[in-house]
């Protein structure tokens, strides 16, 4: 089911959490609202849901206007990010909830549950109980819940943000291939940019109360619109006066070696010479952190394993660096 939010305005006292914000959600998509704290993500999915009520502007969701309609009439399943089960009640029960207050038939109400315990990973958790579920667990627990009422659109508010960063990995995949099973309209709020890189189909950057870009993940890191965007999508290093990505900066111990054979000159290539301050090892990448010898100012390249064991780096030393690839923005040049 589309959703169409236009010219959305909440404001708090003298705090503007959303100025002003449009945006279409294709139906069947999966679109991650993406943001520092206050940027007004979740007030945006709040108001959504129809558990925020909008100053001004509208919410329509498949063609309806539900700006005015309570949120039990939207039609709409929500996860946060502390899940609030019920605790006396099993995991077979707790997916059930939705459906046993709605008087579905026990026949049809059994065969909804199964059905969602074996998509979520949990036929073998029925009789368990909350508190006997990893967190990991719990949250999926959730989801099927959320969707056993067969929902038109499914809401998730940092739904794995309590979580460890290997179960939060772990969640990424499953909730992508959860979603490419049930086509379910579903927006994702994360200030993580890695979970929206790797699970959206489109992106829409806040910032402010404000959306800066929307776009696909590839749209948005290599076109990005703004500073902003470039710099929260993923990390950031300025060389020769401009944001570039660390991974494409190239590195090496002389200035004809930090260019490409058929690239010109150094000079014409941007080749600038830098001081090694550290050298991170971070598995099957490393980091450079380098310090630009004319201006002082501190960056970093991102280099693969084997290319630091070629160099053989250590604080200190001289080497000399460009960076191969500028993203545009906001009509600035390209590759260099």
């Amino acid at each position: 089911m589309e959703i169409s939010v236009r010219d959305a305005r909440k404001q708090y006292g003298d705090f503007v959490a959303l100025d002003d914000v449009s945006l279409d959600i294709p139906s069947g998509s999966l679109t991650a609202l993406l943001g520092p704290s206050g940027s007004g993500k979740s007030t945006l999915l709040r108001s959504i849901a129809g558990l925020e009520e909008l100053d001004g502007g509208a919410v329509v969701i498949a063609g309806d206007d539900v700006t005015s309609v309570s949120p039990q009439k939207r039609d709409i399943g929500f996860v946060f990010q502390h899940y609030a089960a019920f605790k006396h009640l099993t995991v077979r029960k707790n997916v059930a909830f939705g459906l046993e207050i709605r008087k579905r038939p026990k026949a049809e109400i059994d065969d909804r549950v199964d059905q969602l315990l074996e998509i979520v990973g949990l036929t073998g958790f029925q009789t368990r109980f909350p508190a006997q579920l990893s967190g990991g667990q719990r949250q999926r627990m959730a989801l099927a819940r959320a969707l056993a009422v067969d929902p038109r659109v499914l809401l998730l508010d940092e739904p794995f943000g309590a979580l460890d960063a290997k179960v939060r990995a772990d969640l990424r995949t499953w909730l992508r291939r959860l979603h490419d099973d049930v086509h379910v309209t579903t927006v994702l709020v994360t200030h993580d940019q890695q979970e929206a890189l790797d699970v959206a189909d489109r992106i829409a950057v806040m910032n402010a109360g404000r959306i800066e870009q929307v776009g696909t993940p590839r749209d948005l890191y290599d076109r990005p619109a703004n500073d902003f965007v470039m710099s929260f999508l993923g990390d950031v290093s300025r060389v020769n006066g401009q944001m570039v990505r660390p991974h494409d900066i190239r590195v090496g111990r002389t200035p004809e070696l930090a260019r490409a054979q058929e690239e010109g000159t150094a000079e014409s290539a941007g080749v600038l010479r830098a001081s090694v301050e550290r050298v991170v090892h971070l598995g099957f990448e490393v980091r450079v952190e380098l310090r630009n010898a004319a201006t002082g100012e501190l960056f970093f390249a991102q280099i693969t394993r084997g290319d630091n064991e070629a160099l053989g780096l250590t604080s200190g030393e001289t080497v000399y660096v460009r960076a191969t690839r500028v993203p545009t923005i906001a009509g600035s040049a390209g590759t260099v």
